[in-house]
C-alpha cells in the first residue's frame, strides 16, 4: 500500500477521506493547513500527494505544494482538488506536474479511482526507470566482451567520446557488433535517458526511407492518409543510429547533410522546418572513401559523418576473445536432455580458434547455437560444429571427450561480465589460476588461493568496481571484502 499526504482546509472532508484510505491499507498523513506540509514532504517521502488548491481561500498554497513535491527525488504523484475550479488553475496545476485534477464536490468512488490510476502510473514509471537502468548497465563498456588489445583500444576511444554530441562513424565488417557499440555510445552519454532509434538504410526503398526518416504531411504522396513524424522527430533528445549508411541514395544524402548542418528537419510535403536535437551515429561495412572517389557517396557528407571514426576489429584479428564469446553464448544454454551446462572439448576449441570467421561474431554465435542443438551430450565436440569449422580440427585420437577446455566457463558469472579463466588478470598482485600449485599446499589453502585469484580476476574485468564484482560472483559486498582480507591460513 502507499504513503499518502492529504492536505485540505475542510476538517470533515480530511477526516472522512483519511478513514476511507486507511481502511484500504494506505498510510495517510492528514493536514488541514499549510503548516508542516513542507517538512512532511521531505521526512515522510509520500508516494502520493492529494492537496487542495486554496487552503485559506485567498492564496493557492496548493500550487506551492505541487512545486515542492515535484522537486523531490523521486517525485511523488500529485492530485489537485478544489472547490474553486477554473480552467486557468487546472492548466497551471497540470503544467507544474499534477497527475490529475478533481473539482469539489466529488464522490469517494471517483477519488479512489483517481488514486488507483495515479498509483498505477507511479508503478509504471518506477518499472520503466528500473528497466532503463538495467538497459544502461547492460551496455556499460566493461560488460562488452573483449579483452584483446584491439577491443580495449575501441573501448578507450568510445569512452572518451560517448558523453559528447560528436557524430560517430562506426566502421567494420558485417557481424563485428557495430550496433552494440552504437548503443554503448548512446547509453553512456548524457542522452542515455532519451530514445535510441536504429534504422537500416539498406532495408527500405528510397521513397519509404525518406518518409521514415523525415516524416510526411497528409496527401504528400499516394498512401499518405495522415500526418506522420519521421525518425528524426522520434529521436529528439536522443540518438539516431543510421546503419549501412553507405547504401543511402544520393537524394537522401543531400537531405541528411542539411539536417546535420542546420539541425532542422522538413517533412515530405511540408513547407516549414522543425528544429531537432538529435545525435547521429552511423555505421557501414563498406569503404566510404572508395564510394566518395567513385561518386556514389557525397564527399561533404562523408566529412560530416567522419568526425569520430571507430573501426571495429574482425574476429580473426582478436582470436584471444573467442573463448570469452563462446562462454557468453553458452551461458543461457543447457543441454536439452540432461539440463546440464555445456562444456567444450579442447579439440573443438582448437578448431574454432583456427577458423577465420569471415562472418565474425555473428557467425560464431550461429555456430554455437547449431552445435548446442545438435549435441547429444552437454559437451560440444568437433562433430557438433559446422563443417567449415570441422575442417580445422586436428586428427581424432579417440580421446576427445576426456579433454575438456578450461577456457570456457560452463556456469557462474556471465562471460560478458567476467573474463574467462584463461585470460591473464591485469591488476597488479592478481594471481592467475594454474593447473598445479608451485609448492605442495593443504587442500584448504590451495582452494583459497584459487578462489582469491578468480575474485581478483573478476575485479580486474570490472575495473575494480567491487559492487559490480559482488553481483557477478553472486555474493554480498560484505562477503567480498571478507574474502579479500582473508589470508586463508
Amino acid at each position: 500500500m502507499a504513503k499518502i499526504l492529504l492536505v485540505d482546509d475542510e476538517y470533515t472532508m480530511v477526516q472522512m477521506v483519511t478513514e476511507v484510505l486507511r481502511a484500504e491499507g494506505h498510510e495517510v498523513f492528514p493536514f488541514t493547513n499549510y503548516n508542516g506540509v513542507a517538512e512532511a514532504l521531505t521526512s515522510r517521502r509520500p508516494d502520493l500527494v492529494i492537496t487542495d488548491l486554496y487552503l485559506d481561500k485567498t492564496k493557492p498554497h496548493g500550487l506551492e505544494i505541487v512545486q515542492k513535491a515535484r522537486a523531490l527525488t523521486p517525485p511523488p504523484v500529485v492530485i489537485m482538488i478544489t472547490g474553486f475550479g477554473t480552467v486557468e488553475s487546472a492548466v497551471e496545476a497540470m503544467r507544474l506536474g499534477c497527475y490529475d485534477y478533481l473539482e469539489k464536490p466529488f464522490k469517494l468512488d471517483e477519488l479512489k479511482l483517481c488514486i488507483q490510476r495515479a498509483l498505477n502510473h507511479t508503478q509504471v514509471l518506477a518499472e520503466n526507470q528500473q528497466l532503463r537502468k538495467e538497459l544502461r548497465r547492460g551496455y556499460q563498456f566493461h560488460r562488452i566482451i573483449g579483452a584483446s588489445q584491439p577491443m580495449q583500444a575501441v573501448f578507450h576511444l568510445v569512452e572518451r567520446v560517448a558523453d559528447t554530441d560528436a557524430t560517430v562513424l562506426i566502421l567494420g565488417e558485417s557481424g563485428t557488433g557495430k550496433e552494440l557499440i552504437a548503443r554503448a555510445v548512446h547509453y553512456n552519454s548524457r542522452r542515455g535517458q532519451g530514445p535510441f532509434i536504429p534504422v537500416n538504410c539498406s532495408a527500405l526503398p528510397e521513397n519509404l526511407l525518406e518518409s521514415e526518416l523525415f516524416g510526411h504531411r497528409k496527401g504528400a504522396f499516394t498512401g499518405a492518409v495522415n500526418d506522420k513524424n519521421g525518425l528524426f522527430h522520434e529521436a529528439d533528445g536522443g540518438t539516431l543510429f543510421l546503419d549501412e549508411i553507405g547504401t543511402m541514395p544520393a537524394q537522401l544524402q543531400s537531405r541528411l547533410l542539411r539536417v546535420l548542418q542546420e539541425k532542422e528537419v522538413r517533412r515530405v510535403g511540408d513547407n516549414t522546418s522543425v528544429t531537432v536535437n538529435v545525435r547521429i551515429v552511423a555505421a557501414t561495412n563498406e569503404n566510404l572513401e572508395s564510394l566518395v572517389k567513385s561518386g556514389k557517396f557525397r564527399e561533404d557528407l562523408y566529412y560530416r559523418l567522419n568526425v569520430i571514426p571507430v573501426t571495429l576489429p574482425s574476429l580473426r584479428q582478436r582470436p584471444e576473445d573467442i573463448s570469452m564469446l563462446i562462454s557468453h553464448f553458452l551461458r543461457e544454454r543447457t543441454h536439452s536432455r540432461s539440463g546440464k551446462p555445456f562444456q567444450v572439448t579442447c579439440r573443438a576449441m582448437a578448431a574454432m580458434e583456427a577458423h577465420s570467421w569471415p562472418g565474425n561474431v555473428r557467425e560464431l554465435e550461429n555456430a554455437i547455437e547449431r552445435a548446442s542443438l545438435l549435441a547429444d551430450l552437454p559437451l560440444l565436440r568437433v562433430r557438433d560444429l559446422p563443417p567449415v569449422v570441422q575442417a580445422h580440427a586436428t586428427a581424432d585420437d579417440g580421446n576427445e571427450e576426456q579433454q575438456i577446455s578450461a577456457s570456457v566457463v560452463p556456469s557462474g558469472p556471465r562471460p560478458s561480465e567476467a573474463l574467462s579463466a584463461s585470460a591473464t588478470p591485469t591488476t597488479p598482485g592478481a594471481r592467475p589460476a594454474s593447473p598445479m600449485p608451485p609448492t605442495l599446499l593443504s587442500l584448504k589453502k590451495y582452494g583459497h588461493d584459487q578462489e582469491l585469484a578468480y575474485i581478483q580476476h573478476v575485479l580486474a574485468s570490472t575495473g575494480q568496481d567491487k559492487e559490480a564484482a559482488a553481483q557477478i560472483l553472486e555474493i554480498s559486498l560484505a562477503t567480498l571484502y571478507r574474502k579479500l582480507s582473508d589470508t586463508g591460513d
